[in-house]
């Protein structure tokens, strides 16, 4: 027989469960019901529009009129600038049955800022695989994911993306390039070392986790590898827990060389023998770099059967209307 003690824990942890759960679910369905709301809204203000009256463009007479009146009604929360998102959040998603239930009406609010639909689609299933939260979404789109990633593919999977989001089956699919560090807030003029960039990484590890992308657990920093009387260091060691293997990161702050590739290929190949237990996939390397020669790379890694990637980094945000304009050039070929 249970002590009386353990018996009252067990009773106290089972109420406080059940009382988490009913909080998490009222959230849910409070939020579903004010997305729901916001999206009626916006339904009767297009439909007014439809019938010949004002078109409720920013700034109108009807939406500072509505405004004022429904701030009159039924208190705060229908400023200007929330009549009008409504509207617009109606307009992206004219079908009910398209707007998802996991998100909230601030991730709505991030989603109707992107104006290409393509691109929208594409965070919009991103943040649902992933569960991002709204600040988290905004760094995906501030950092143009969609567009890094899809100036890799053709026209069949940029739109494939656009559908089903980022979803990792291969060890190619982990990979962008460039990778974007600009939360690490170090100024472009500055000249960074690899330790200085390693101890970065590390103090805005979260932020790093969210730029390598989903799956990824940390294992561990300068891991070291000794081979006799002889001993290396990897900068960074992940696990990937969706295709089950090891991820090496190592960091270069200029441009990557042959020795390099050389150096993650004996990193790989001491993390197959002496790493790997059953069940885990081959190691991956990737090397992150300020630059790269793509024919250096291409020769270095020639032949080569681990599986390593070299990829530059950039401490700044890309500039997203050559992107943009880049992966409309994709969209638009035959």
């Amino acid at each position: 027989m249970k002590p009386i003690k353990d018996n009252y824990t067990e009773l106290l942890d089972n109420i406080g469960l059940t009382i988490e759960t009913a909080r998490q679910n009222a959230f849910k369905a409070i939020n579903t019901e004010l997305v729901k709301a916001n999206w009626e809204i916006g339904r009767h203000i297009v439909e007014f529009e439809q019938h010949g009256e004002e078109r409720a463009e920013y700034g109108s007479d009807l939406l500072s009129r509505l405004s004022k009146d429904l701030k009159l009604r039924y208190g705060k929360g229908f400023g200007r600038r929330n009549v009008l998102d409504m509207r617009r959040f109606y307009i992206a998603f004219p079908k009910w049955q398209t707007v998802s239930a996991k998100l909230s009406w601030s991730h709505f609010i991030v989603l109707i800022g992107v104006s290409d639909e393509t691109a929208r689609k594409f965070y919009e299933q991103q943040a649902i695989n992933e569960n991002l939260s709204k600040r988290e979404l905004e760094r995906q789109i501030d950092s143009s994911l969609f567009e890094r990633l899809a100036l890799s593919k053709d026209k069949k999977e940029v739109l494939k993306l656009s559908e089903k989001g980022h979803i990792v089956s291969h060890p190619a699919e982990l990979i962008k390039d460039p990778y974007v560090l600009d939360f690490l807030k170090i100024p472009q003029s500055t000249k960074v070392t690899e330790k200085h960039l390693e101890q970065k990484i590390i103090d805005n590890l979260q932020l790093f986790l969210l730029e390598l992308g989903k799956g990824f657990a940390f294992i561990g920093r300068q891991y070291k590898i000794s081979l006799r009387n002889k001993h290396f260091y990897v900068d960074l060691v992940f696990y990937h827990r969706i295709l089950k293997c090891f991820v090496l990161v190592d960091l270069k702050t200029k441009a990557v060389q042959h020795n390099d590739v050389g150096q993650m290929n004996l990193y790989l190949n001491y993390f197959k023998t002496e790493e790997n237990v059953d069940g885990d996939g081959e190691p991956i390397g990737i090397i992150l770099s300020a630059d790269k020669d793509e024919v250096l790379v291409e020769y270095a890694t020639g032949g080569m059967s681990n599986k390593i990637f070299v990829s530059k980094y950039q401490l700044y945000l890309p500039g997203k209307k050559l992107l943009q304009k880049q992966v409309k050039a994709i969209l638009d070929a035959k």
